[in-house]
């Protein structure tokens, strides 16, 4: 028998493992089940077996859906959304508030089951997953209950398909089922192949609730399923998983007008600076890659440590990681869990053989008996090693060092993801600093993972786009106030003895007049136009990279060069209106004055999250917006588009108005006396069809706006599609009312980052996951 002395000194733990038998009851009643459609459960059909990660066991036979069941599922979702839609806030609150209610009742008996199909520990599931799951629920009822109040003139999009990974099952469901119950819509959701038993868990749910049918509907499956989901008759598809899939997706969706939200993979940058506390440091290391195994796609998984303070870093983290318990899942001594399947931990263990072979060193990381892995880090790793390339999804990170912030920014920048990052200092001041340098759409500040349902949730680049969670993820679920078809107008011919203008213009690029590759030219009202060409483009995204001091400006100084384009256009008005209408230029003029006055107050917010926590939601520019521009209307059109991308601090890249594009051109003279920097504003003139798949494809292209021909809009989406760029389809309008401007042209302008910067005096290891 060990001494209490001994006991103390080696700190071992006995074995404390959760029932389990409540769970194995309840699957050894049903052993198969089927899908959940219309309220109601179906019967069996193609199916196949679900397993524990941790022992092999098979846990039951799950449903595999078919195109058919998909079918049923959107047409049940469809049949019951009007009469959702129809019931009041309170209404759809109430239901809301009841599924949070039955999952704090069934949190236990949810954690159990999670652990079981997952993996993952139990303290994971029982402390952070299963009460964020219920706080999704609490939080969505009050957006349910405000949605009229706050979002004034929105309605529901309809029928949305969603799919989610296996890292989080039941929290992506809430983080999906929520917000889009909240709105107004009807969901079909497809859990992951290896982790659907939550899911059916919660169908439960929906039936002792008394959700009306069809409201919420699952049909499991493999990625078949999923491909029948995105081909379905739905109106939005909400997408979590890898960044392949996401592009698959995108392109299937091409053209069709659907709405879709990507949250996709991650290698985040977890940045320890000289000042950090390398304990707490190590800790966050712990809670953001070990202790879910680092199946989590927002883990920090490049590990970037300043350089003076790296063995002492590295010796802490190495003696860390040799105390983490790797085992049996239920434990409750337990800190690494079981891979979610052996395909995952094979895929695991290649990654770290290509990393060692190109020259890195895999310290700990050693495949263990089952689906198990021990934690381990590569280090000695080279940027383009694919082990600090490719996302590995395991326990793995990667250590490498920097000297100063500049390289540790471009470190942590150095990746096509940008999903999360953290970064570990005592200086507010150069923690908030690197926050916001930062390409990711969540920062943490001296913590890791922290979760909630009123912060934002969602990344950038080859992270994907749209958000989870809060005001942005709500309007995500929803479709803006309704747009009037603009009426038909037929050109008036001009003045008999109007002096007739002919000219030749150039494209805009960079600030500066320049002739097109190539010089091909065509007619045009009033002389001839440059037809750009796919280098023009080029040349474009390159010119707008170099305005990046525009967004350093600030707000208000961003504002006064937008009145000055407005003075100096005012001056012009007359040779302008001559050119196209009176009401097109008072219109334009209009647009200047009122993009100006949102320049500096187009505010972000700060939400009520973890206590002790200041969470702050900042809209940033995009970057580069690539703009098609309406073919009638051609200078309010153009003006009514690139006033809020520039507005925000973006800078653009616009095809105007391929019949008539010379007023846009006599405007990039106003641009230049107006003190706007060049690269700006860049326009490249010609056919839509042609340049603006080019565009769209560009990888330095944050974001693409079409409001040209609808007929151009699949080629555009399909370009978008490789590089996960967000497409936004705009409506035709008047261009000169009132629906032309407003603050869903700013939202589309930028993205929002969320800082969670922790504050007062914390307890210990208060700093890491949430809850």
């Amino acid at each position: 028998m060990s001494r209490v002395s001994e006991i103390m000194e080696t700190m071992e733990y006995g074995p404390s493992v959760e029932d389990s038998t409540a769970v194995r009851d309840w699957l050894a009643q049903r052993e198969s089940f089927g899908h959940f459609i219309g309220g109601a459960f179906t019967d069996g059909g193609a199916s196949f077996e679900t397993r524990d990660p941790a022992t092999g066991e098979i846990l039951a036979r799950i449903a595999q859906g078919s195109e058919a069941d998909v079918t049923a599922a959107v047409a049940a979702a469809r049949a019951a959304q009007p009469g959702w839609a129809a019931l009041s806030g309170t209404e759809r609150a109430r239901h809301l508030y009841a599924l949070a209610r039955h999952v704090q009742k069934r949190e236990r008996f949810l954690s159990v089951l999670e652990v079981l199909d997952n993996g993952k520990p139990i303290r994971e599931a029982r402390d952070i997953d299963v009460p964020l799951v219920a706080r999704h629920f609490y939080h969505h009822a009050g957006w349910a209950e405000l949605r009229d109040s706050q979002f004034p003139g929105h309605a529901p999009l309809g029928v949305c398909g969603q799919i989610i990974p296996w890292n989080f099952p039941l929290l992506m469901l809430a983080w999906k089922i929520a917000p889009a119950l909240a709105a107004g819509n009807t969901v079909v959701l497809k859990p992951a192949e290896y982790t659907s038993l939550t899911a059916l868990a919660f169908a439960e749910i929906c039936q002792e609730i008394g959700l009306p049918a069809g409201v919420v509907n699952i049909v499991t499956g493999d990625g078949a399923t999923g491909a029948a989901l995105v081909a379905s008759d739905v109106d939005k598809i909400a997408f979590t998983g890898s960044t392949e899939v996401g592009r698959g997706i995108a392109r299937a969706l091409a053209g069709t007008g659907r709405r879709l939200t990507l949250e996709l993979g991650g290698k985040s940058p977890f940045v320890v600076m000289e000042d950090a506390d390398l304990d707490a440091a190590v800790e966050g290391v712990v809670d953001s890659i070990w202790f879910n195994q680092g199946q989590v796609c927002c883990a920090g998984s490049r590990i970037l440590v300043a350089e003076a303070v790296a063995p002492r870093f590295e010796d802490l983290l190495h003696a860390r990681m040799a105390r983490l318990r790797v085992g049996a899942p239920l434990d409750k001594s337990t800190d690494l869990g079981a891979i979610v399947d052996p395909v995952q931990k094979d895929r695991i263990l290649s990654i770290c053989q290509a990393a060692v072979k190109a020259g890195a060193e895999l310290v700990g990381g050693q495949p263990q008996e089952g689906c198990f892995i021990a934690p381990g880090y590569l280090r000695n790793i080279a940027p383009a090693n694919p082990g600090m390339a490719q996302e590995i999804f395991g326990p793995i990170a990667t250590l490498s060092t920097f000297r100063t912030a500049d390289e540790a920014i471009e470190l942590a920048n150095a990746t096509r993801y940008g999903l999360a990052g953290s970064v570990w200092s005592e200086s507010a001041t150069v923690a908030t600093d690197l926050a916001a340098r930062i390409k990711a759409g969540v920062i943490w500040i001296n913590g890791a993972n922290m979760f909630d349902a009123a912060a934002p949730f969602g990344g950038m680049r080859d992270s994907g786009h749209g958000r989870e969670g809060g005001h942005a993820g709500m309007l995500d679920y929803l479709t803006g106030p309704a747009i009037a078809p603009p009426a038909r107008t037929v050109p008036k011919p001009p003045a008999a003895g109007a002096p007739r203008i002919d000219r030749t213009a150039k494209l805009y690029i960079g600030g500066a007049q320049k002739r097109p590759d190539g010089g091909a030219m065509y007619a045009v009202p009033g002389g001839l136009a440059p037809q750009g060409s796919r280098k023009d483009i080029r040349n474009a995204v390159e010119a707008a990279a170099k305005a990046g001091k525009w967004a350093a400006m600030g707000g208000h100084a961003r504002a006064q060069v937008l009145y000055f384009i407005a003075e100096n256009f005012a001056a012009r008005r007359n040779e302008f209106a001559a050119r196209t209408s009176p009401a097109e230029v008072e219109a334009a003029l209009a647009r200047a004055f009122h993009y100006a006055a949102w320049a500096d107050k187009f505010d972000g917010r700060t939400v009520q999250a973890k206590p002790g926590h200041l969470v702050t939601v900042i809209p940033e520019p995009l970057g580069i917006i690539g703009i098609t521009c309406p073919n009638g209307q051609p200078l309010a059109g153009f003006l009514s588009l690139v006033l809020p991308a520039i507005a925000m601090g973006n800078a653009v890249v616009a095809i105007p108005a391929e019949g008539d594009p010379l007023p846009v051109m006599d405007l990039c003279q106003v641009f230049d006396t107006s003190d706007l920097p060049g690269g700006v504003v860049n326009v490249v003139t010609g056919a839509g069809a042609e340049l603006s798949p080019h565009l769209a494809a560009h990888e330095e292209v944050a974001a693409f706006w079409h409001a040209g021909a609808a007929g151009d809009l699949a080629a555009i989406d399909q370009a978008a599609g490789g590089t996960v760029t967000p497409v936004w389809s705009i409506p035709p309008r008047d261009w000169t009312g009132l629906q032309a401007q407003g603050e869903s042209f700013l939202h589309h302008a930028t993205r929002q980052k969320t800082i969670w910067l922790p504050y007062g005096a914390l307890p210990a290891g208060s700093g890491g996951a949430a809850y």
